[in-house]
């Protein structure tokens, strides 16, 4: 059960997390339904996928992976009020042996862990680095903890962390040892495999070959540091290097805001922003991506960096971001979330050529760890401990 599904990229890492380890899963013989919420299926995104109206909203079937869309009464920023999904658990939910929730402060996932409980069917909750709020309305978001999400956290056979670091977070404010469990987020096969000529986006944009290129991907939002990054661009780089901003704005005003940093930074025409990029167009990013950076002041795990390794481009990430042990070293740098850090970060990995080839070298065995049929099979495992917990098997 996840808020956001496919098609609905421009909401996140989730969009793509889930749909790797469901069909990982089906892989392996299982039979998985998503239950998500319907933003807007059958209107501007429709025509994405194939869906057939169902009695509870949407249903489409994607490599083996049923997914079913509820109908959406009405919303609040992301949060989303379903009434139909009551109907659902009545009906449908006898049939499953385990329900995974992803994320926490919406409607959906109380509800359904309400009948999860009540039919005895255990659950694990993936909190995907939501337990300390740290984002906007921090103050319902305690509210939602204290008030309906309170028993659905209480009665989660396993807390799913994505990194070490959330896992200390996690342990640090009172959560059980013996409920959390560590899998990192991986990375999609296809994202990396097939990939464009290098020179396809530049020729796209504009941007000469032999111009080095530095890389922003993710949502536009205070959280991912993109200001740190112009700014310290503006300190570091010099006339020859580009910076592309790549992602949607997931703040109303943000990007405006960052096209300002860049003016008032003297590199407004170095700086690039493009919008959203998916499929082939992110390929086409990534291929001609010579440096990536996401100094973020926070990050559970970081799938950008990941995916950014995965294709052979080294990268820079703050000590904030839960990917900062497997980064470190191997495949690019990691700082404090600081413009003078990445500042110098930037200059040396401009700068110093060898220092720059061994990060490269690195990044496909960082990647090798992050493989989704890896962690489908550690993620199976997990389930296995958690219904066995739930029947009493020591």
């Amino acid at each position: 059960m996840v808020q956001a599904y496919y098609p609905f990229q421009e909401k996140g890492g989730p969009v793509t997390k889930v749909p790797a380890l469901a069909r990982g899963l089906t892989q392996r013989g299982h039979r998985v339904t998503v239950l998500t919420a319907d933003l807007g299926l059958g209107k501007s995104t429709g025509s994405r996928i194939k869906a057939e109206s169902y009695k509870w909203g949407w249903r489409s079937e994607q490599d083996g992976v049923e997914a079913i869309y509820v109908s959406t009464l009405g919303h609040y920023r992301a949060l989303t009020v379903n009434p139909r999904v009551v109907g659902f658990c009545r009906a449908s939910l006898r049939r499953f042996d385990l329900v995974h929730f992803y994320g926490l402060y919406d409607l959906l996932g109380p509800t359904v862990s309400y009948y999860c409980r009540r039919q005895e069917i255990p659950y694990v909750i993936e909190p995907m680095g939501m337990y300390r709020p740290i984002d906007r309305s921090i103050r319902l978001k305690l509210l939602w903890r204290r008030t309906i999400g309170n028993a659905f956290w209480r009665g989660a056979a396993q807390i799913v962390a994505t990194s070490e670091m959330e896992r200390q977070e996690l342990l640090e404010d009172g959560v059980l040892p013996s409920k959390v469990v560590v899998r990192y987020n991986g990375i999609d096969p296809d994202s990396c495999t097939s990939m464009p000529p290098r020179g396809e986006f530049r020729a796209k944009w504009g941007i000469s070959p032999d111009t080095m290129l530095v890389a922003f991907l993710s949502r536009l939002i205070p959280r991912k540091g993109a200001d740190i990054l112009i700014e310290a661009f503006a300190e570091a780089c010099p006339d020859s290097v580009r910076l592309v901003i790549a992602g949607p704005e997931g703040e109303a005003g943000y990007r405006e805001y960052l096209e300002r940093c860049a003016k008032e930074s003297g590199v407004e025409g170095r700086v690039l922003f493009t919008g959203p990029v998916y499929g082939e167009e992110k390929k086409a990013l990534l291929a001609d991506a010579d440096v990536f950076a996401l100094p973020s002041r926070y990050e559970n795990f970081a799938n950008a960096p990941a995916e950014a390794m995965a294709c052979g481009v080294p990268v820079i990430i703050t000590d904030a971001c839960g990917i900062r042990s497997l980064v470190a070293g191997h495949a690019g740098l990691v700082i404090a979330p600081e413009r003078e850090a990445l500042a110098e970060a930037l200059r040396k990995l401009i700068g110093d050529k060898a220092l720059y080839a061994r990060l490269k070298e690195g990044c496909r065995r960082v990647a090798d760890q992050l493989s989704w049929e890896r962690l489908t099979e550690q993620m199976e495992g997990y389930y296995t401990q958690a219904l066995a917990k739930s029947n009493g098997i020591h």
